[in-house]
């Protein structure tokens, strides 16, 4: 890579940087570019190289997390790591991710609930919803195949479920937290994901 290159991903990483900080400090709404900018000693301009806008930013720093997610999935298939214990492991990880920006949380609903609908002439622009469904789906379709998840159930019909327990999770008035809310919920799942005998 050369030194351009360098550059250039050093300026993203400092917008991405400043730009947490910044929603974490007064959060998404009430951040200006001008403000993650400032932050980031950089001119406003700089911004439109990389980013369209403030909910394009967010995605990508939605989809860092999924980057990270599909990782350790292939890693911990790879490995040859139980269907249960890898699945456990990317909700978990999954969680902890959107309740340390809980910022992205609100987008990674939306974008959950947006993935769902037909796709028509009206939403047929830029991909909104992160890869997430597919790294969920990939880790079913892997317990499935070693026998480890029933197979009766269509894997997207599961996958379904995992946006289900982020969202039930993110609109608990229970007294645990978010990653605890999660960690409960994908608990009852994989049981009821288990063979019938």
């Amino acid at each position: 890579m050369g030194r351009r290159e360098r550059k250039k991903l050093q300026s993203k990483h400092t917008i991405l940087t400043a730009a947490v900080k910044q929603f974490m400090a007064k959060g998404v709404k009430e951040t200006s570019i001008a403000d993650i900018m400032g932050e980031a000693e950089l001119g406003i301009g700089t911004f439109y190289n990389y980013f369209e806008s403030k909910e394009a930013l967010l995605l990508c720093l939605l989809d860092r997390i999924v980057e990270e997610t599909r990782r350790l999935a292939d890693q911990r298939m790879d490995e040859n790591v139980s269907a249960a214990a890898v699945l456990e492991e990317i909700v978990m990880l999954t969680a902890e991710k959107l309740d340390e920006n809980r910022f992205v949380l609100p987008l990674f609903l939306s974008a959950a609930d947006r993935s769902a609908l037909p796709r028509t002439k009206h939403n047929l622009g830029p991909r909104m919803a992160p890869a997430f469904r597919s790294v969920f789906s990939d880790l079913v379709k892997y317990g499935q195949s070693r026998r480890e998840f029933r197979r009766d159930i269509p894997a997207e019909i599961v996958t379904e479920l995992f946006h289900s327990i982020f969202q039930a999770a993110a609109f608990s008035s229970l007294a645990v937290s978010f990653t605890q809310n999660v960690k409960m919920k994908i608990e009852l799942l994989l049981s009821g994901l288990k063979p019938r005998e």
